[in-house]
């Protein structure tokens, strides 16, 4: 048996990894976005797939798989309509950017096709292998895999991204024993602030946004980040000043159809029911003559209805960046104090800004107790940046485990 890592090792985006076996199980197919689009490497075989979670680092090349062949896709519910929506879109930017995706939309559409919803905890039958999806306590719908063995019983487990904190909106990660751990490493050099301290810190300085009359704009990933932060504000009675916009609001609405996914579903369905939704320009006229507050996409500021709101804030406005911010992006532009790229044009923005760590990733806390308690004998450390996973796998092996920090191109032998 073998792995062969295709894309997201040793760096961050284009998570591809293919499980060589009696049957070869692709688990996740994304492409990475930054100045240009970046594919992972092309698989061969693949007789069946595994997508983790919806989000376009792990999704976004998974049509691709499906100009020559026909696999099914195991996953949630959530996560093949969550996929569908990002992926469509991402045709649309690659297409606006001159970087058409390597396939169209008939692919979409067959791996729509060929897509089988399971529930967490179900066994997924492939002859010789056993897969069983876990909560990753990521964002709805997200998945841990376990591949089993039928001969030896052994098993592989692959977390994808997960988080074992709750969030408002997600419970905590499932950790599940394992034989070899294929782990996420993301933040596996620094912890994330606690919780609870950065969710006053935050509600008191868009209260206090509010109060001068200003806008609070909040661009937000639309799957996972949107919903969370929607459901923080409704928990703090600040609906009525809520306006959501782009593709958060189609993210919202697919997300609430699966109410057994979601952590305190009623809370968010509350917020639903008292946010202003915008569907036109004028509302986004309105929306900005404060106070109010706007979640919007994108959450880098790098395409979107944001792009429409940060040039019109008001003069005691606040940018509220919640999620990390790619090199090269306008919203790491914005936090380095460098003009913004819009429409081909560089506008100053001057609004204020502050940057609130509300990751859905494993802090390195998370990271070490999920390796403790799953108790491989092999950690593969993958989806970091290569200093972070190459410190983590080393601690690891002071503590007696047998660490691999793959790179894109690599194969590994298994014991499988």
């Amino acid at each position: 048996m073998e792995l062969n890592f295709l894309g997201g090792a040793s760096e961050v985006g284009r998570s591809a990894i293919l499980f060589k076996g009696s049957k070869n199980i692709m688990l996740d197919y994304g492409i990475k976005l930054n100045h240009k689009t970046e594919y992972p490497l092309p698989p061969g075989k693949v007789d069946a797939c595994v997508l983790s979670h919806a989000h376009i680092d792990h999704s976004g090349n998974f049509p691709f798989l499906y100009n020559e062949a026909f696999p099914t896709t195991y996953g949630t519910s959530p996560t093949k309509e969550l996929s569908n929506l990002l992926v469509e879109d991402s045709i649309k930017v690659g297409k606006k950017n001159h970087q058409p995706p390597k396939f169209g939309k008939h692919q979409l559409r067959t791996f729509l096709e060929r897509f089988a919803p399971y529930e967490y905890g179900e066994e997924i039958d492939l002859g010789e292998y056993g897969i069983t999806l876990y909560d990753a306590g990521h964002i709805s719908g997200s998945a841990v895999t376990s591949i089993e063995s039928r001969k030896t019983g052994k098993r592989l487990v692959y977390t994808g991204d997960f988080k074992l904190e709750p969030q408002m909106i997600q419970g905590s990660a499932d950790i599940v024993k394992s034989d070899i751990l294929v782990t996420e490493t993301t933040y596996a050099n620094r912890e994330h602030p606690e919780r609870q301290e950065l969710l006053k810190r935050f509600i008191d300085d868009v209260k206090a946004t509010l109060d001068s009359g200003g806008t609070a704009l909040i661009p937000s990933f639309a799957v996972g980040r949107a919903q969370e932060i929607l459901a923080v504000l409704h928990k703090h009675q600040l609906s009525d000043y809520v306006f959501i916009d782009g593709m958060a609001r189609k993210a919202t609405q697919i997300s609430m159809r699966y109410p057994e996914f979601i952590r305190n579903n009623e809370l968010l369905n509350d917020a639903m029911k008292k946010i202003t939704w915008i569907g036109s320009e004028q509302h986004r006229v309105h929306a900005v003559n404060g106070p109010s507050i706007i979640i919007t996409t994108a959450g880098m500021l790098n395409g979107g209805p944001v792009l429409n709101y940060v040039t019109k804030l008001g003069p005691n406005s606040k940018i509220f960046l919640t999620g990390y911010q790619v090199e090269g992006t306008n919203g790491n532009r914005l936090m380095e104090g460098k003009p913004l790229l819009i429409d081909g044009r560089k506008e100053r923005v001057d609004t204020p800004w502050v940057y609130y760590d509300f990751s859905a990733h494993a802090g390195s806390v998370d990271l070490y107790e999920y390796v403790r308690k799953s108790a491989p004998e092999l950690v593969v450390c993958v989806h970091g940046d290569p200093t972070a996973s190459e410190s983590f796998a080393e601690n690891l092996k002071v503590e007696g485990f047998k660490t691999v920090v793959p790179k894109q191109g690599d194969s590994l032998k298994i014991d499988f």
